[in-house]
C-alpha cells in the first residue's frame, strides 16, 4: 500500500506486504519488500513499512522481515538511501538517516535518527548505529557505532572524534557538545577502560540527556562498541 504523491520513476519492483507513507520516491530498478537473503525463510507473509518524504534511489534492494526477527524492515521518513544499497531484513532504519552508494547492511541492523552510513561499508548483522553518528566511506562494521561519533576506518576501525559539524547544523548548543565532547574524551582519549569510564560519568551525574542516551547505548551494546 502506497501513500499519496508517491512516485515509482520506472522498473521499479514493490513485492510483499509492503506499507509506505506519502511522498516517497522509488528510482529506476529498486526492489522494495523482496523475500529476504536467509536460508530459513520459506515464504512467511512478512512485511517492509516505510514512513514519508524519502528518497530511494537506483537500484536499492531492501528485503520484507522474518518472522525470527519480528517480521517487519522498518524504514522511518525523511531518509535518503542512496544507489545500490542494500537493506536487510529486519532491519530498523530511523528518521533523516543517509545512506551512501553501496551501503550494505546484514539483517537485524538498527541505524538510529541522524545516522549517515558511508558508501560502500558492509554493516555485520544485529549491530547498531547510534543517533547522529557518522561512518567514512569503506568502513567495515562488526561493533555498535557510539552515538554522535566520527567512526572511520585508516589502519583499523575505530571512533575518533565527535561529530562536531553534525550536531551544530542539528541545533546542539555549546553546553550540548562541550558535554558529549567531555564523555568522549573519558571513553576513547582517557586511561580508563569502559566501565571505569561509565562509572565516571555516572558518577558525575549532571543533566545532560545526550550523555545518559551514551551512557545507556553502550551498557546495551550486546557487540561491544567500537571505540
Amino acid at each position: 500500500m502506497l501513500g499519496e504523491d508517491c512516485e515509482l520513476v520506472s522498473h521499479v519492483v514493490l513485492d510483499g506486504h509492503l506499507t509506505a507513507g506519502a511522498r516517497n520516491r522509488f528510482f529506476s530498478f529498486a526492489c522494495v519488500g523482496v523475500a529476504p537473503q536467509d536460508l530459513k525463510y520459506k515464504g512467511e507473509p512478512t512485511g517492509v513499512a516505510m514512513g514519508d518524504d524519502n528518497t530511494i534511489r537506483e537500484c536499492v534492494t531492501i528485503s520484507r522481515g522474518t518472522e525470527g526477527g519480528g517480521g517487519t524492515t522498518r524504514i522511518g521518513s525523511q531518509c535518503l538511501i542512496m544507489a545500490y544499497t542494500h537493506i536487510g531484513h529486519d532491519s530498523i532504519i530511523g528518521d533523516w538517516c543517509i545512506l551512501a552508494n553501496g551501503a550494505t547492511l546484514a539483517g537485524h541492523v538498527i541505524v538510529e535518527d541522524y545516522a549517515t552510513v558511508g558508501a560502500l561499508c558492509p554493516v555485520h548483522q544485529f549491530c547498531r548505529i547510534g543517533k547522529h553518528a557518522y561512518i567514512g566511506g569503506g568502513t567495515t562494521i562488526t561493533q555498535d557505532v557510539l552515538p554522535f561519533s566520527l567512526t572511520s576506518a585508516k589502519r583499523e576501525v575505530h571512533s575518533y572524534s565527535i561529530n562536531k559539524v553534525g550536531l551544530e547544523r542539528r541545533g546542539f548548543d555549546r553546553q550540548q557538545v562541550r558535554s558529549i565532547h567531555h564523555a568522549f574524551r573519558l571513553l576513547l582519549a582517557s586511561k580508563m577502560n569502559i566501565g571505569q569510564a561509565l562509572e565516571t560519568l555516572r558518577a558525575e551525574g549532571g543533566d545532560s540527556p545526550d550523555v545518559a542516551y551514551l551512557v545507556d547505548f553502550i551498557e546495551k551494546a550486546d557487540r561491544g562498541i567500537i571505540r
